[in-house]
């Protein structure tokens, strides 16, 4: 019964598909989280689409233009519509929304996750190594917050203390780890997403965060550097 018009179960469809279907719900997610936050700052429905738009491809179009290919969005305009979709569900269910604690954590962590994964993916795909895949991972789940954040004047996600790109850095391990022991790709890329979204959710939980570079530390460091000069 879970046979689809093509011929081919829906099992299968979803097995061959995977990266596709990670990459629209991750587009889904990381819209939502743009989206909810150029509300907070009442933008209109033009502005709040942008946001949501540029928050879902920003990451991935950075890391095509590194890997030296067309930006992904342009070969395909479902990410437009998947972001225009996501646009009127949050219009919709606003009021839900708005009440749902932590909605923009859950929506950002989520997009992060899967975003890391197509990242990798992508990267493989194209033949590069796999530490260069780890960083272009951390880039397409990290960037389009970035700009976002950038966009709407508010402190970058990426540049507090909060554990984000390193959640998406151990992702990357795990895919690796996973790689190496020939499990499943399908279920390395679920294994990396589910690892990044449960970092950050502990990393949140229990206030984990990385330590700071204090103006102390740089004062120390620029005694040393100028005293260093004057026994030159």
């Amino acid at each position: 019964m879970f046979e689809l018009i093509f011929g081919i179960t829906f099992i299968d469809y979803i097995r061959e598909n995977y990266v596709e279907i990670l990459d629209h719900l991750g587009t889904f997610a990381f819209a939502l989280s743009g989206i909810r936050l150029a509300a907070e700052k009442k933008f209109d429905w033009f502005g709040a689409y942008v946001v949501g738009l540029v928050t879902a491809i920003g990451g991935g179009t950075t890391r095509d233009l590194l890997l030296g290919v067309t930006p992904f969005w342009m070969l395909n305009s479902s990410y437009l519509i998947v972001t225009a979709v996501a646009l009127l569900s949050f219009v919709s269910l606003k009021k839900f929304i708005f009440r749902l604690n932590k909605a923009l954590f859950l929506f950002d962590t989520i997009g992060l996750g899967l975003f890391t994964v197509v990242g990798i993916e992508k990267t493989l795909d194209a033949n590069f190594p796999f530490w260069v895949a780890i960083i272009m991972g951390v880039m397409t789940g990290s960037v389009g917050g970035l700009i976002r954040d950038v966009l709407i004047n508010e402190m970058p996600l990426i540049l507090r203390r909060d554990i984000y790109a390193m959640a998406c850095v151990v992702g990357g391990l795990v895919f690796a780890l996973c790689y190496r022991l020939e499990v499943d790709r399908a279920l390395i890329d679920l294994i990396a997403a589910f690892t990044v979204i449960l970092i950050r959710f502990i990393a949140v939980k229990y206030k984990i965060q990385l330590p700071v570079v204090k103006q102390g530390d740089i004062k120390i460091n620029t005694k040393i550097f100028k005293s260093k000069n004057k026994e030159k």
